[in-house]
């Protein structure tokens, strides 16, 4: 009995102490950008996090408003260098939409690189300091979280039964490391934002497309594409950060709070892209349960040991020099040094 009561007294205190906490939080206003507003990751973590979690605990001391990107007519790339300009506070964007500031913002999502949702973390562990350093010399940025969309996989109007039949085919990627990928195989690669490939599609300018497995069911790809080929080539990783101008301005307690939030949201997000990955194959081709709605009927492709061989192949002797070349021998050496080393990979100059 007496250990039971020390125990309820030690539950009231840590809720009491947690409330005063809260309630010692400054009174703070935040604006966030966000990535994909019609997409999953948006609706079910980012603007639940912005717009109640850390409402609620806070204390109410801390409010947030969030609007995606595309809301604000933007297309993702252009959102580093607005919050260097003091334009946007809190923003996030697709790590690859950042590739034409700088090749670096590619290294943790090369093609091929990360065949499994546990590799993907890791790889981006390694390559964090990087990044962080990257964002704070290039854009007065604040690096606070890195976390992926579902996997990356092939979408295509015809039929197809491997990576082989990509040749002479014309594919929708986001970013110039899958547009090597896709040509390694003779395919050709046809860079364009994700709002546009529906039309394209449509009107043959592109015969198949990469994006996330549930990305593309919550846009109804599946309306202008029949075959869903699910070997996991990417995980179009997303990064948050703030201008350090903004988080400067902010109280110490405040920032505390946050990034222990933001961390949490991280691991959140890691933790159910695995469960994306399948429930986008289930939700696009009816095999298995869909829990974000009515199935569609897409052919899935079975994965064939041949094309894991071959996509660690042209990882090692396409996509690898390729990036090395355009970033330069500081970018091979800094890849080597932390990615290379969680995937036993070297880049070889």
């Amino acid at each position: 009995m007496k250990s039971l009561i020390q125990t309820i007294i030690a539950l009231v205190f840590t809720c009491f102490t947690g409330v005063a906490s809260a309630q010692e939080l400054p009174k703070t206003h935040l604006t966030v950008v966000g990535t994909w507003s019609n997409l999953s990751q948006y609706k079910n973590f980012e603007q639940p996090f912005w717009e109640q979690e850390v409402t609620e605990k806070s204390g109410g001391a801390i409010t947030a408003e969030i609007k995606g990107f595309n809301e604000m007519g933007l297309k993702g790339g252009e959102i580093g260098r607005l919050m260097k300009q003091g334009v946007l506070d809190f923003g996030s964007t697709v790590l690859g939409y950042l590739a034409s500031d700088n090749p670096r913002n590619e290294a943790i999502d090369l093609a091929g690189l990360s065949p499994d949702i546990a590799t993907a973390r890791r790889v981006s562990n390694a390559y964090r300091p990087v990044l962080a350093k990257l964002y704070k010399d290039k854009y007065n940025v604040k690096l606070l979280g890195i976390w992926p969309y579902s996997a990356q996989v092939l979408y295509c109007k015809s039929p197809i039964s491997g990576l082989t039949d990509l040749e002479g085919k014309k594919v929708r990627t986001a970013n110039r490391t899958l547009a090597e990928f896709v040509e390694a195989f003779g395919g050709v690669g046809v860079t364009l934002s994700f709002g546009e490939v529906v039309q394209a599609m449509q009107t043959g300018v592109v015969d198949c497309a990469i994006t996330g497995a549930l990305s593309g069911y919550s846009s109804k790809w599946y309306e202008v594409s029949h075959y869903l080929y699910a070997l996991p080539v990417g995980w179009s990783q997303v990064v948050h950060g703030v201008s350090y101008d903004a988080w400067n301005d902010l109280d110490d307690r405040v920032k505390a709070f946050l990034e222990q939030e933001i961390a949490s949201l991280e691991d959140r997000i890691w933790s159910e892209a695995g469960k994306e990955s399948e429930q986008g194959i289930a939700c696009n081709t009816g095999e298995g349960r869909c829990d974000y709605g009515q199935s569609a009927d897409m052919t899935l492709v079975e994965v064939s040991r041949d094309d894991k061989v071959e996509l660690a192949r042209v990882l090692d002797e396409v996509v690898l020099k390729k990036w090395a070349e355009r970033c330069g021998e500081a970018c091979a050496a800094e890849f080597n040094d932390t990615v290379g080393k969680v995937i036993s990979a070297r880049i070889r100059r």
